[in-house]
């Protein structure tokens, strides 16, 4: 019964599958257990997806003794597993909560939660360096920290050290738009001048008049929608 366990010189269709489903939930098992911060920025789910199918096509690649056969069946059982557990993360929340560990407060209200700490598994220097990281001087600044399944800190600021933005003050601001490329390492876009009503003539005297320059010495040359040029030149 437990023979696909054991080294073997060939193994059928089905107890490759077995090995598949054996592996695949004992990662998921060892995957849950390191914590959020050893699978980096990894979903539970995707960690072990991308841990295990580079081994499988790997190994019999590079060993003349193992073929094809049995990875491409390990691969494809794993990836119809990785599926339904994605499908199941959406549909059943106690799946979700069994895969995914729930956010953990670490800081709030200017306090840090030492239990927290603990409980996410992570030493007050990590949290230090993911506060530095987005530029908070202070941790009695942070209403609110707290650890994610992902293996990132969420932080809000208490409102009176929050930057003040032209919202804050009422003040009307026009609608932002992202400035269009339209020369890229000395190759004007045609199809960006074309979506701006422009030609490449417009864009060659504009450099000339300018920056005394043309376009094949342009590294990046950008433009808003107030027909503002700015260029970079290699150098």
């Amino acid at each position: 019964m437990l023979d696909f366990f054991k080294s073997q010189e060939t193994l059928t269709s089905m107890e490759w599958v077995l090995r598949a489903v054996v592996g695949f939930i004992f990662l998921l098992i060892v995957a849950r257990v390191l914590t959020q911060r050893s699978i980096s920025q990894l979903r539970l789910l995707d960690f072990v997806i991308a841990l295990v199918i580079g081994n499988i096509i790997a190994h019999p690649l590079s060993d003349q003794h193992l073929g094809l056969k049995g990875s491409m069946i390990t691969t494809a059982v794993l990836m119809v597993l990785y599926i339904s557990g994605v499908y199941m993360i959406l549909k059943w929340p106690w799946f979700r909560r069994l895969v995914n560990s729930p956010p953990i407060t670490i800081v709030k209200d200017g306090n840090i939660l030492y239990e927290g700490l603990k409980k996410a598994k992570i030493s007050l220097d990590v949290l230090l360096e993911e506060l530095r990281e987005g530029q908070v001087d202070d941790v009695k600044k942070v209403v609110l920290a707290t650890w994610e399944a992902d293996g990132k800190i969420s932080f809000f600021l208490d409102p009176k050290y929050q930057p003040i933005t032209p919202s804050t003050l009422g003040i009307k601001t026009e609608p932002y738009e992202h400035p269009r490329t339209i020369i890229k390492e000395g190759t004007i876009i045609t199809s960006e001048l074309e979506e701006i009503q422009k030609n490449e003539e417009w864009v060659t005297t504009k450099l000339e008049r300018i920056y005394q320059t043309s376009v094949s010495n342009v590294l990046l040359a950008t433009i808003d929608n107030k027909d503002n040029l700015k260029i970079f030149l290699y150098k």
